[in-house]
């Protein structure tokens, strides 16, 4: 396994400075039936807040990820690429070998404070999921989020993961200081095509629970539904039930993402796909023949489509993951003498 020589994408030091040392490496094993065949590598990070890449089309500029690698093992995650940085393999390693960053908050709390930083928006779960399983046991979001509400700085969280209510408080805490996202990745609602594309995840109706309950509490949460997946979730009769699902659930909006398949997500997804659903090969070799994506028409076809159910189904135009920032409540008004002018000022 390769630790050195991995360069900070943040630009806060030379090209050739390593995130962290191989003698700052601890790997364990727990031996619990929730982390079986699973090893954490427990790293101490030295810059935690990235620069997303100029050419990337994400919508942000900064992230902070405090895991490489993730259990929710999602056949599709693009993020598997970023597994062979470390010699690790992209397919199940990505699955079972888990980077854990165990200074994330520490670390985090100090970036924030420096004279450097100027308190732009920070976007987590864009990589790998910051509510994966492994947070059950490591707990690093609790110090993030304290360090964001504490700095009253802007963020983001895409996420999968039910483990997030556990952090209910601190988001809307945070909430009322600054200004916080939270969009839920809900695809499909399909439970046979969840079971074997998203084994690691918690059902689709338990994520839309997430949904409900942050609206129940005041912080709007948006769906990105995603991926869509070509032939097998993309059927008009399958899309309205997944938008309907999410309707109901109070999500402030829903944005369709069309699967994409980058290079190490590419030939872990075919593999999968050559071994349950073999007839549909050829057809996705034609469909990603140019690359990464599907063609414009294929995606601009599903978004219409979504956007049309949403409409239907009354989904705010609010969207996925806006930003929100809950106000403390008004005072009662009391009486006041009568005045006989108001004043403007």
């Amino acid at each position: 396994m390769r630790w050195e020589n991995l360069t900070l994408e943040s630009g806060d030091r030379p090209a050739d400075a390593a995130l962290f040392g191989a003698d700052a490496v601890t790997t364990r094993t727990f031996d619990t039936p929730e982390f079986a065949g699973i090893t954490f590598h427990e790293v101490r990070a030295r810059s935690i807040i990235n620069r997303v890449p100029g050419a990337s089309r994400m919508p942000f500029e900064w992230t902070v990820n405090p895991y490489r690698g993730c259990t929710h093992a999602c056949v599709y995650c693009f993020a598997r690429k970023t597994h062979s940085y470390l010699d690790l393999d992209t397919g199940l390693g990505f699955d079972s070998q888990i980077v854990v960053k165990v200074n994330a908050p520490d670390l985090l709390r100090r970036q924030l404070g420096s004279r450097r930083w100027q308190g732009e928006h920070i976007a987590m779960g864009t990589n790998v999921d910051c509510y994966q399983r492994a947070e059950g046991r490591y707990r690093l979001m609790p110090g993030i989020l304290t360090a964001l509400r504490d700095h009253a700085n802007p963020f983001s969280i895409l996420t999968k993961g039910t483990l997030i209510l556990r952090d209910l408080e601190l988001l809307t805490q945070a909430a009322r200081m600054t200004d916080v996202g939270i969009s839920v990745s809900v695809g499909f609602t399909d439970p046979e095509l969840w079971r074997t594309v998203e084994p690691g995840t918690p059902a689709p109706e338990r994520r839309l629970d997430v949904v409900r309950t942050l609206g129940e509490h005041g912080i709007g949460c948006g769906v990105l539904m995603a991926p869509v997946i070509p032939f097998l979730s993309d059927q008009p009769a399958q899309l309205r039930d997944t938008v309907r699902a999410i309707a109901a659930s109070g999500a402030t909006s829903v944005t369709p993402l069309v699967l994409h398949l980058r290079p190490g997500a590419r030939e872990w997804f075919m593999a999968w796909l050559g071994r349950e659903h073999p007839h549909l090969v050829r057809r996705y070799e034609r469909l990603y023949a140019d690359g990464a994506y599907a063609p414009k028409w294929y995606q601009r076809r599903i978004t219409r489509q979504v956007h049309e159910l949403a409409e239907e189904y009354g989904i705010g135009p609010t969207r996925a993951g806006t930003r929100r920032r809950i106000r403390e409540p008004e005072p009662a008004p009391t009486a006041r003498p009568e005045q006989t002018q108001l004043s403007l000022i």
